[in-house]
């Protein structure tokens, strides 16, 4: 039996028993509305869902943050001079938005886009540095996220008051991370270009990864030159988080009782975040059954039923198949405008082809 094929097998296994466990976990917990009511109200009673509408936002605003992710990408590419389309981006972006969220791995799209750039540039490690910081700085940006907005719900007193302790604390530690990441952005912007050459050089004396290491520097160099770039992919970061937030709020809202005490939207800007980091771990599918886990004891973490931030998960889970399914199908639709347009271009031919062989070559080594 394939050895890659065993480790997927036992990822996909653990996944599900970490899924199953919560889900049991959070049927019918003591003193808590549980799992259970929704499946007895809405499967064994037939009863309608509350509000459909909230699903429909929250399908709505995670296509658009999903899309400005792809954008985001699109502008670090172009950022190191790379010869890049935008449709290109949506077109990778969407497959490994499908990969991310139905493969082992969590960042298996994001090696597809690196093997891809990589194969059509010489500067390879370039290439496969943009996936890597757009990761980087969507990470950044997301800590950036807790500090603002939980610094703006702080000060204008929004902090429900059996809360506010751990709130504060949340938003405490973002803006400490912060500062330190500023203690680090702003020197380098000191450097002369002759140092930092110098210290590329250095790097490259490493045995076996100089080279990587010292092109990986030089691509983390060009970005600290470029600073207006970074800002704009922070803020495209930023707002792409305020819809992920959302997504997740609406999700909750979907089926959830109006007499159940949810985290206030503030609140969600704290926590879901937090979630939404503790789900990107690599390892499982998709996160399943972690990102579950995370948001539960984030809700927890806010006094409020750790079984809704499951059921706003397992929503907001559903939401991202749709997309990534669509995403899929859309991107398969698309192969017959490059075998079209290869038939006079024998570069884009051995894109193509390279693209398709990489995706399987990367899931069935």
């Amino acid at each position: 039996m394939n050895k890659r094929f065993l480790i997927n097998g036992c990822k996909y296994g653990v996944a599900f028993a970490l899924l199953t466990w919560v889900i049991w976990k959070n049927w019918q917990p003591e003193g808590n509305p549980g799992l259970a009511d929704i499946w007895n109200t809405h499967v064994e009673q037939g009863q309608p869902i509350p509000h459909p509408g909230f699903f429909g936002l929250a399908l709505l605003i995670g296509l658009a943050s999903v899309l400005l992710s792809f954008v985001r990408w699109y502008v670090l590419v172009r950022a190191v001079d790379l010869p890049f389309r935008i449709s290109d981006a949506l077109r990778l972006g969407m497959v490994g938005f499908f990969f991310n969220n139905f493969l082992p791995g969590s960042v298996g799209g994001d090696l597809l886009k690196a093997a891809f750039l990589a194969r059509e540039h010489d500067r390879r490690t370039v290439a496969v540095a943009t996936v890597v910081m757009d990761r980087m700085f969507a990470l950044w940006a997301l800590i950036w996220f807790v500090a603002v907005v939980g610094g703006v719900s702080w000060i204008a007193g929004q902090f429900q008051s059996d809360t506010a302790e751990e709130s504060r604390r949340i938003v405490i530690a973002a803006a400490g991370i912060c500062a330190a990441s500023l203690l680090v952005w702003f020197p380098m912007g000191l450097l002369s270009h002759e140092r930092a050459e110098r210290f590329a050089e250095r790097l490259s004396r490493l045995p076996k990864v100089g080279h990587s290491a010292a092109e990986f520097w030089r691509a983390i160099w060009m970005y600290r030159c470029r600073p207006w770039s970074v800002y704009l992919v922070m803020l495209m970061a930023f707002i792409g988080f305020f819809g992920f937030v959302l997504t997740f709020y609406f999700s909750v809202r979907t089926l959830a009782e109006p007499t159940l005490r949810i985290p206030t939207v503030q609140e969600h800007f704290l926590v879901i975040p937090i979630g939404l980091v503790i789900q990107a771990l690599p390892g499982l599918p998709g996160g399943l059954g972690l990102g579950e886990w995370g948001f539960g004891a984030m809700y927890d973490r806010m006094n409020c039923a750790p079984s809704l931030g499951v059921l706003g998960s397992l929503v907001q889970r559903v939401i991202f198949w749709i997309l990534g399914l669509i995403g899929y199908l859309i991107y398969l639709r698309m192969k017959p405008s490059l075998v079209s347009a290869a038939e006079n271009s024998p570069e884009v031919t051995s894109s193509y082809t390279f693209e398709v062989s990489e995706t399987s070559e990367i899931y069935q080594e």
